[in-house]
Order: C-alpha cells, then structure tokens, then sequence
C-alpha cells in the first residue's frame, strides 16, 4: 500500500510541473519572443517582358585577318516571354523563355597608324554593318532571394539578315547596300548568358549580357576559288559573326511569383463545397 501511494504522488507531482512549465512556456511574454520563420513558395508563372539595349559586334574569320574590332550599334530590342516550371513539380529554379530580338552584327577593322591604310578588309570592305532579326528560344535558371534574382540563359536562335551597310577604300559601290549572290542571309546559332534582377512584384527588372554566336558563315566558303583560285577546291574562308550584347529589361508577371493563385483558392473552394455532399 506504501509503494502505491508513492507512485500516485510521483504521477501527481508530474502532471503538476508539466502544468506549470506549459503555463510559463505560452504567456503572452513568451510568445512575444518566438520568432516565426515564414517560407516562401514560388509558383509556376508567366512573364511578358521588353527589353532595350547596345550591342558589341565582330566576325571571327578563318584564315585570321588582322585588325579585326568590335563594332558598337546602340539599338538593341527584344519582347521575350518565360514560363517558370518546378521541375519534378519541387524544385523551382527553372524555366525557358523565348520571344523575338531586333539587333545588328558587323565588324570594323583597325587602321595601320603608320600609314593610315586599314589593317585588314573582307571584299574591299573595312566597316560592314548587319541589320538582323532573331527568334531566341532559351532554358533559363533562376535563384530567387526577394528582392534579387540571379539568371543564366543558354540556347540557341534562328534568324534573317534584313539589310547590310558597307564602306571601304576598296570595296565595290554597287554593294554598298546589298547582298551579293554567294551571301547568306537566313541565320542561325547559339546564344546564352547571365543576369540579375530585381523583384517587385508584380514588375521584375532585369539587367543582363547576352552573347551569340552565329553558326551560320556570312557566305559561301569556297566562293573565293571561282574569281582567284578557279583550280583549287580546297580553299575556303569562315565569317562566323560574334555578339555581345547589355540590356536592361521591364518584365509583367502574369500570373502570381509567390503566395496562392486565383485557381488554387478556386479549387480549395470547389473541394469544400462539393468534396461536403460526397462525403455526405
């Protein structure tokens, strides 16, 4: 009988002091100082966003030729959608974005400071410029840390050279402003490159640099032989042009970045309602 009163005391005392720390553990007081981590979830959503900036152009040549520079053309314009899909529908840094880009590629050449003669020239022309349109299509990754956002896009494009601009000491009048036979005009290759942005949603501004890299040569490689090697079938000659381009961007989220959609609280609604009767 002793032993059971002894147990029945311990089991009291127990439940008294876990009482009385429950009771100190949630005063006002305390729940004053608990601090409350709250986690952000990021959707999958939508983006239309223009974008403005100047562009850096040269043409990588095989064989070399000497004194190539970059050429600077300041009109850059680009309306691009993104799509932002968590992959395995949990982790949500990626997405692809895709739209159309108006720009210009060429190149300049250096002139000799001796002689004042340019150092190099492609069919008499010293200053070529390029008027282009492209149709990008990029996988974009992106780490959001409100109100900053890092991006890296990397794809490729398909395009069509709209018109051309040349100058030279020994380029031929006549193709000033236009296209010769053995001159490639539909384009293609690969474009990429990275950014940063700032969130204030539902506006996102983005700053980037973007490369490209033309796959497509300017003109036929072996065109040359005709007029200067008419026996030689194994002369050829690369004109792939090279962009680098800064822009700063205005982006329009479509649909919510964070926080519960209008088709979720629809659809947690329908299931209130409706899932009530079935369970019924």
């Amino acid at each position: 009988m002793k032993k059971v009163l002894i147990l029945l005391v311990m089991l009291a005392s127990g439940v008294l002091l876990r009482a009385q720390t429950d009771s100190l553990m949630y005063t006002p007081e305390y729940l004053d100082t608990v601090n409350v981590k709250r986690v952000t979830t990021i959707n999958d959503y939508h983006m239309i966003g223009v974008n403005y900036g100047v562009t850096f152009s040269t043409v990588y040549f095989n064989p070399t030729k000497m004194g190539t520079a970059f050429r600077f053309q300041p009109t850059y314009f680009s309306v691009m959608y993104t799509h932002h899909e968590k992959m395995f529908n949990y982790i949500p840094y990626f997405g692809i974005t895709a739209g159309v880009s108006y720009s210009h590629s060429g190149v300049q050449f250096e002139m000799d400071p001796q002689d004042g003669y340019p150092l190099g020239y492609v069919d008499g022309a010293t200053d070529v410029t390029i008027e282009t349109v492209e149709v990008p299509v990029m996988m974009q990754m992106h780490f959001d840390s409100a109100p900053f956002k890092i991006l890296a896009n990397l794809g490729g494009y398909a395009g069509y050279r709209l018109s051309i601009e040349r100058s030279g000491v020994w380029m031929d009048e006549e193709y000033a402003n236009k296209f010769r036979d053995y001159e490639y005009r539909f384009d293609y290759g690969l474009t990429g490159g990275a950014g940063l942005g700032f969130m204030f949603d539902p506006v996102e501004i983005h700053f980037n640099i973007l490369g490209r890299w033309s796959l497509q040569n300017l003109y036929e490689p072996d065109y040359y032989n005709e007029t200067f090697h008419p026996y030689n079938t194994y002369y050829y000659r690369y004109a792939n042009p090279i962009d680098i381009a800064l822009t700063v961007g205005v982006y329009l989220q479509l649909t919510k970045r964070t926080g519960k959609t209008t088709k979720q609280i629809k659809k947690e609604a329908r299931d209130i309602v409706y899932g009530t009767f079935e369970n019924d």
